[in-house]
């Protein structure tokens, strides 16, 4: 259990830590950005299809295939209606909405993209705490250190654009920190999930591997591939993809 919850805070941590690195770089090229960026997409990739999606197979018996199929949409199903209720949270930044319109218009959105990652970093903690379900410490730890290599350049690009909207730094800081907050929570709730019953790992894993398969596909690539550095990000991901196969290779 205490390495559960060590890695529980060490995922959350990586977006604190990025969030810390955003506030003392202050500007950061979106060639870094999307190289870095698409590095921890091929690390996920792979973590989600090595750690999770293949276990689920292995341990889903006679229904293994439907049971996973199954799981991978339900987790991406669930990402897509979780995105789509993302409420407008402009109070949370202690702006006057009708004195800064404009100023206000442009923090909802800011604020819907920090609550869309918070909303991601939630199956993303499920995933890191449904990997320590399988009882392979290795391939958990590997999949939970993809996730946090994932949240360091996530929490260094959340707080430029919050400050560019007129949030405090105290404030910025608060929101990252709670999406930190929400990924131990998750990592916790998936942990506990399959330890109360066996039964319901097979699908916990598919779930898992689907909402990180989603988030890949439907929020890093195109981010990485919007601001001219799609070769590069390609590279990028490929390379991040057979650093985590060659990590569950050797220490699998």
């Amino acid at each position: 259990m205490e390495i559960v919850l060590l890695t529980a805070l060490g995922v959350g941590g990586a977006t604190i830590i990025g969030a810390i690195l955003g506030f003392a770089s202050k500007s950061i090229s979106h060639r870094f950005s999307d190289i870095v960026l698409a590095f921890a997409a091929g690390v996920m990739l792979a973590a989600a299809v090595i750690g999770l999606i293949l276990p689920s197979l292995e341990y889903g018996g006679k229904t293994a295939l439907p049971v996973t199929v199954v799981g991978i949409f339900c987790g991406a199903f669930c990402l897509n209606l979780m995105d789509k209720a993302v409420p407008h949270l402009h109070r949370l930044a202690g702006t006057d909405q009708e004195s800064h319109p404009e100023q206000t218009e442009q923090l909802n959105k800011v604020l819907l993209f920090v609550m869309a990652i918070a909303i991601h970093n939630l199956p993303e903690g499920i995933a890191a705490g449904v990997g320590f379900g399988t009882g392979n410490t290795g391939e958990a730890l590997t999949i939970a250190a993809g996730i946090a290599l994932q949240n360091i350049p996530e929490g260094m690009v959340i707080i430029a654009p919050m400050l560019a909207a007129g949030m405090s730094h105290g404030r910025t800081f608060i929101a990252a920190l709670i999406t930190g907050l929400v990924e131990v929570l998750g990592t916790l709730l998936g942990y506990f999930a399959v330890s109360i019953s066996a039964a319901v790992l097979p699908f916990a894993l598919a779930f898992a591997g689907g909402t990180m398969v989603y988030v890949i596909s439907d929020e890093m690539i195109p981010e990485t591939h919007a601001h001219g550095c799609e070769r590069g990000a390609t590279y990028s991901l490929l390379g991040g993809f057979c650093l985590m196969l060659a990590m569950s290779h050797y220490l699998g």
